[in-house]
């Protein structure tokens, strides 16, 4: 599938794999940029909070391949010789998101990186251009993890024009509920250079997500995801106030989801509680991160396999052109991955 974005980054297919803290890996990353996509490595936090990957190590798996390196960016600002060890590797790009990418780009742009800002408002578009980025990742709340207010289907077109005005060769991709090709499809309609996968590749072989979040995940539906404040308060993570995080229900969510003043209030008051629920895999406590497609997710496949699926399923929806026979073109997709 050529799109601007696959033209620019020298890639065969216009999917990239969201940088998911504790989730994209190494063999991850590579797999989806052999698949023809682009892995994306996980740096999340920087090591500020602990509990990460070694990222060192989750680089090493993906040397030989084309890959880029994610940050929350609110956190690198407080570590920021990270980067700097991280651009030793040589990333093919490198992705921000949640803070202003600003002070990094120097550096960035020094190493050779192309820079990819992920956003949820036209303000944070504003300061994407001013940084430089290459391409911009307009995130919809419908997202697994955190995000802000911004729903994918306005969001994304609305970005493609102001894009078209105030920066027409900067790509756009488009993230939040996209796991399969109807997604993929939507996204080039909505006029996006191409989309950034997260939940689809968190249930995914390679992924790191431990088999019984993922197990919990797929048995769920969107309606089973909530999106809420108060966790990352609870377990004393100081996110900016603008940004929720939406996760798979639990116990801990039906006590507290709708409670964010009260748990505000109580800030790290779980802190040890949650630390020691995650050593135990206590998913009545932690969070099983996941975004509202979890519900057209059933399966845990390699991560080649979806690259595939998406754009086959894609392909044959762009080729027929707007039709309701959405079971049609699914039936079709098995009949092909069964031949």
């Amino acid at each position: 599938m050529r799109t601007r974005l696959t033209d620019a980054f020298g890639i065969r297919h216009p999917i990239i794999c969201a940088p998911m803290a504790l989730v994209t890996g190494g063999r991850l990353a590579a797999t989806v940029s052999h698949a023809g996509g682009l892995g994306i490595v996980g740096g999340g936090y920087a090591g500020v909070i602990g509990g990460e990957p070694d990222l060192k190590q989750e680089l090493a798996h993906v040397q030989g391949h084309k890959f880029g390196i994610g940050f929350i960016t609110w956190a690198l600002a407080r570590v920021p010789h990270v980067l700097d060890e991280v651009l030793s590797y040589s990333p093919y790009c490198v992705f921000l998101s949640f803070g202003d990418p600003r002070p990094f780009v120097g550096r960035i742009r020094q190493s050779g990186a192309k820079l990819i800002c992920q956003v949820q408002s036209l303000r944070q578009i504003d300061e994407a251009i001013e940084a430089g980025a290459t391409a911009i990742v307009a995130q919809g709340t419908e997202a697994g993890g955190h995000g802000a207010t911004r729903s994918t289907l306005p969001f994304v077109p609305e970005a493609a024009d102001y894009l078209a005005k105030n920066a027409p060769t900067t790509l756009l991709l488009a993230a939040g509920g996209i796991a399969d090709g109807r997604g993929l499809a939507a996204a080039l309609m909505l006029g996006a250079d191409g989309i950034v996968v997260g939940t689809r590749f968190w249930a995914s072989e390679e992924a790191l997500t431990p088999p019984a979040a993922s197990d919990r995940a797929i048995r769920a539906t969107g309606d089973d995801t909530v999106r809420t404040k108060a966790i990352d308060a609870l377990r004393g993570v100081s996110w900016p106030g603008e940004f929720s995080f939406r996760v798979v229900k639990n116990k801990l969510t039906e006590q507290w989801a709708h409670r964010e003043a009260e748990a505000t209030a109580a800030f790290g008051s779980l802190a040890a509680a949650y630390a020691a629920a995650r050593s135990r895999q206590d998913l009545d406590v932690v969070a099983v991160v996941a975004g509202e497609c979890i519900g057209l997710i059933s399966d845990r496949p390699s991560a080649a396999s979806i690259v595939e699926a998406m754009v086959v399923q894609a392909e044959l929806l762009l080729g027929q052109g707007a039709t309701r026979d959405f079971a049609g073109s699914t039936a079709k997709l098995r009949m092909q991955q069964t031949r």
